[in-house]
């Protein structure tokens, strides 16, 4: 008993070796994002940001502007190399020259000319070529490697012990205690195994292709072809002086003088015309019709109009037998002319009158357009019935749109009025005029839309930016520079480095429909990014 509990407790100190971190787990700083990108060097001017990047033999060097990160490709770029002055070529949105002086591991200062148009600019960049071989063993690495190889003895040594005993356990028949002690052999020689591993040099690890990654400190590494691709464009931020605006809920509603509604006087089954009825987003001109409104008839009503056609029915039969008399009597002279042409006379205002009484039960309403334009609303079906005022068509002309605005202030004639929809496009507006009544403690202010209105529905929700005269200092950047996170905070990106941008906090107001009023935050002369904000805060 006594061996199996020192069997056990030997295994329990060799199984305490120290662990390390495997994949999945963090037990301590990663490195840098941009360690295993390849060997690069950067220099800025105040006209172009050069990035030279080595390449196994060939340097490649992205040429941008300094101000808007627009790649330059119409160059020509020199590069003052250590086997003299070379020119590089242009390739696929870069600059390449065949560098075999790049294998050679080391520090190396290059002079990049570079000559655009008028501009021309003289930038030196240094790279450093690190060497991937083996480094010579120091006397730290030398003490370690005698730590790890008197381990592995040590266990190859116990383990052998371990099996010599149960060899001898299992001629005298405990097989009880030999079950232990092999246990107790297959635990150290696994971590001999472990040790064993842990010992052997790894390989050196491959440089891989360059991708965009984010410190811990919230920067972002944005290799220059990457860059490319997400097509990052940045401006100089400067302050200025701006009038200041006011934010409205807005929504679209058809011009109220080119649009209508068509509805029915009296109750009743509709019925289609000749053509059928005109569905959603067919164009209709004034003064068609568009449905047809037969009006139900009351039992009571249908009694009181059969009794009136009989009535019309027996006076006609007996105006046409007097007449048929009088047709005769009136070669002889026994009648007046005049009593002749008078029994026909009311013959005929009869007939007219049995005829109007049909018409009354057939003839059904017509429902007419009263605008030109498109159906916006409205699917009849034939048979339905509508009640009397139902809205059975709502003609709206695509071409003119206003805005309804609320506004908790009274709105006399704003300096400007922009409106945004929830896509991003920007509606010039014209002011039509404020209501004076509240509405839900708001006051109603409506605008024209200026220009194209294609793709624009009523009922569609924006928001109106009115100018006033009040102005503000500040810095005014496009709307699509700023980044919601998370928590709801407005972020912008910095173009700090030629492949690193920072995000920084800022405190943003409206300004019109397209840019926003940094207050707090930015500074001044920062390259600030316009396109691409979106992707850059997506990088992990």
């Amino acid at each position: 008993m006594r061996l199996c509990l020192a069997a056990l407790g030997v295994v329990a100190m060799l199984g305490a070796s120290p662990c390390h971190a495997h994949e999945g787990h963090d037990h301590g700083p990663q490195p840098a994002a941009q360690a295993n990108a390849a060997p690069r060097g950067g220099a800025v001017s105040s006209a172009f940001e050069v990035v030279a990047i080595a390449r196994g033999t060939e340097l490649v060097i992205h040429l941008d502007r300094f101000a808007s990160n627009e790649p330059v490709r119409d160059a020509r770029v020199e590069v003052e190399t250590p086997d003299g002055p070379t020119v590089a070529t242009a390739s696929d949105g870069a600059y390449r020259l065949n560098a075999p002086w790049l294998t050679k591991p080391g520090h190396l200062d290059l002079i990049v000319t570079v000559t655009s148009g008028t501009d021309t600019d003289v930038l030196p960049v240094s790279i450093d070529i690190p060497d991937h071989g083996v480094s010579p063993p120091t006397a730290t690495g030398l003490l370690a490697r005698l730590h790890a190889l008197f381990q592995l003895a040590t266990v190859l040594a116990v383990g052998f012990g371990f099996l010599c005993g149960i060899a001898v356990m299992s001629l005298r028949r405990r097989v009880r205690h030999a079950a232990l002690l092999a246990l107790a052999a297959l635990v150290v020689l696994a971590n001999g195994d472990a040790v064993a591993r842990e010992t052997t040099p790894s390989a050196p690890v491959s440089v891989s292709a360059d991708r965009a990654s984010r410190s811990v400190g919230g920067s972002v590494f944005v290799p220059k072809p990457v860059q490319r691709i997400f097509d990052l464009r940045t401006i100089v931020t400067e302050i200025d002086a701006h009038p200041r605006s006011i934010q409205l809920p807005g929504r679209i509603i058809p011009d109220p003088g080119a649009s209508g509604f068509v509805q029915t006087a009296v109750g009743g089954r509709l019925s289609a015309p000749p053509g059928g009825f005109p569905r959603l987003g067919t164009p209709v001109k004034q003064g068609d019709v568009l449905a047809h409104v037969t009006p139900p008839i009351q039992q009571i009503d249908v009694s009181d109009m059969r009794q009136r056609q009989g009535e019309l029915d027996q006076q006609i039969a007996i105006v046409e037998r007097r007449l048929h008399r009088y047709e005769k009597l009136a070669p002889s002279g026994a009648i007046a002319q005049m009593q002749l042409e008078e029994t026909k006379l009311e013959l005929e205002g009869l007939k007219e009158r049995r005829v109007s009484l049909d018409h009354v039960r057939r003839e059904p309403e017509r429902l007419i357009a009263p605008v030109t334009g498109l159906i916006a609303e409205g699917t009849p079906v034939a048979g339905q019935i509508a009640t009397p005022n139902a809205v059975v068509f709502q003609i709206v002309d695509p071409a003119r749109l206003w805005i309804e605005a609320l506004s908790f202030d009274a709105v006399l004639q704003p300096r400007s009025a922009v409106a945004r929809s929830s896509s991003g496009r920007t509606l010039p507006l014209l002011f039509r005029g404020s209501g004076w009544a509240d509405r839900n403690q708001s006051v109603a202010v409506q605008f024209e839309i200026q220009g194209e209105s294609t793709g624009l529905r009523a009922g569609q929700f924006v928001t109106v930016l009115l100018g006033t005269s009040e102005e503000k200092s500040g810095i005014a950047i496009p709307r699509a520079s700023v980044v919601r996170t998370s928590n709801g905070q407005d972020m912008v990106y910095v173009h700090t480095a030629p492949e690193h941008f920072e995000a920084r906090a800022v405190r943003i107001e409206p300004l019109d429909g397209d840019r926003v009023l940094v207050l707090a935050g930015l500074e001044a002369g920062a390259r600030l990014v316009v396109r691409g904000a979106e992707l850059l805060d997506h990088v992990r």
